[in-house]
């Protein structure tokens, strides 16, 4: 099983780590008011996810349903790997219904944006909303590690 924990490990360091270092860019980014930086930084966040984001919940899922088949854990009732697989589900659809939709959105418009050189409203709204929910599905991994090493319940 410790080869599963590393393969593990790796995966949650990719998902986190990308998720976390992808916000830290976009607002750096945002914040030079550049729609030259701002579409570059867009592009490269949603590039960040298929590198390292997806490759990293691959890993996680794999791993973690090895090594909870082989650990004996109860998958049901509310325990603290089920509370983990819930707030897993929630993040995986508040990214995939939520996120890279406004991603895709914030490409398309900090290209308009590159174009006029002036930020739009739009962009704007969009990128309010992707950091509100960013940080829902940023913090929620944050939960689940904790529940994953403290195993408390």
């Amino acid at each position: 099983m410790g080869m599963w924990l590393i393969v593990h490990l790796i995966g949650v360091l990719f998902m986190v780590g990308n998720v976390v270092t992808a916000a830290f860019w976009k607002i750096k980014a945002d914040q030079t008011g550049n729609p030259h930086v701002i579409h570059h930084t867009a592009k490269q966040v949603m590039l960040a996810d298929y590198v390292f984001t997806i490759p990293g919940l691959a890993l996680i899922i794999l791993s973690g349903g090895v090594m909870a088949g082989v650990s004996g854990f109860s998958w049901s009732g509310l325990n603290w790997l089920t509370l983990s697989l819930g707030l897993f589900a929630v993040t995986g659809v508040i990214w995939l219904a939520v996120l890279i939709p406004l991603q895709r959105t914030m490409i398309r418009l900090s290209s308009e944006s590159a174009k006029s050189g002036v930020i739009s409203a739009e962009y704007k709204r969009a990128s309010r909303l992707w950091a509100i929910y960013g940080t829902a599905a940023t913090l929620l991994p944050l939960v689940i590690l904790y529940l994953m090493v403290m195993k408390g319940f």
